[in-house]
């Protein structure tokens, strides 16, 4: 079971144009653009988030985003992150369980309701960082969202209160579809229903590499055709497809291709 825990509320800020490569999204997410533009690739989709819209993510899944702030002004979102504990507990305290598989999109963009736009009003103390916010007292934050969500959206009982975890899926196309996401091989392997040993063994019978190398030569590969063929710039590709550091990209690039991305950029 993954046990990454992000914080209750998540409040970003950002003056200029910022760009994550990759994120794993580990709990469940309530947010509110408020104000500049959100662009999320998730699931082969991309989803744009405008100022004073509300919006659902699954647990479990790899995003990118850009985050565009609004015309001489900030980009600013605030969220709530609903953890599985909480989560079960609400469960056995209210007898809520799932009763069908949810078949939804991964990422929801969420209609207007007065109990959305209430909601988030009252999370203004934790946006402004006026001293530190107990975890007790976020808990409750957290188990708030839950109802107020359920009650505009009974359905989401399907996602909020599923526990399983990833199942075995097929390994090729998930790799082929993610591989940008630069996230430990650990990851990969959970999210295709593995252990890393099994991951690793299945990776070797498919693609007859290690995963490390695969990934490295997937992603280089991409580098040189963004570069040759889209004209695109080295700063925007590294990241792009899945390097952290421009330094590492440029060595492993001129080892690969026998010239510094530089000359074909």
């Amino acid at each position: 079971m993954e046990d990454t825990q992000l914080p209750h509320v998540i409040y970003a800020c950002y003056s200029q144009k910022n760009r994550q490569g990759e994120q794993f999204i580990p709990a469940h997410i309530f947010s509110l653009q408020l104000t500049g533009v959100s662009d999320m690739h998730i699931d082969g989709k991309t989803y744009r988030f405008a100022e004073g819209e509300f919006r659902f993510v699954r647990r479990n899944k790899l995003a990118s985003y850009t985050k565009w702030p609004a015309e001489n002004g900030l980009y600013e979102s605030l969220a709530i992150s609903m953890d599985q504990q909480t989560l079960r507990e609400i469960s056995e305290a209210y007898d809520l369980h799932p009763d069908k598989p949810y078949t939804g999109e991964s990422v929801l963009k969420l209609r207007p309701h007065p109990l959305f736009q209430n909601y988030f009003e009252s999370l203004r103390p934790y946006q402004n960082g006026s001293g530190r916010i107990s975890e007790t007292l976020t808990g409750v934050k957290v188990r708030e969202a839950v109802m107020i969500l359920l009650e505009v959206y009974p359905e989401l009982k399907n996602v909020l209160f599923d526990f399983s975890e990833p199942g075995k899926i097929d390994l090729e196309a998930f790799m082929n579809t993610h591989y940008r996401y630069n996230v430990d091989i650990s990851r990969f392997a959970y999210l295709t229903g593995r252990s890393l040993a099994s991951f690793k063994r299945d990776f070797e019978k498919v693609f007859h590499t290690s995963p490390n190398k695969w990934l490295q030569q997937k992603r280089l590969e991409e580098a040189y055709f963004l570069l040759k063929e889209r004209k695109q710039k080295v700063g925007d590709v590294y990241l792009d497809v899945g390097f952290k550091d421009l330094s590492h990209f440029s060595f492993a690039f001129k080892k690969a291709f026998g010239m510094p991305p530089s000359q074909l950029a």
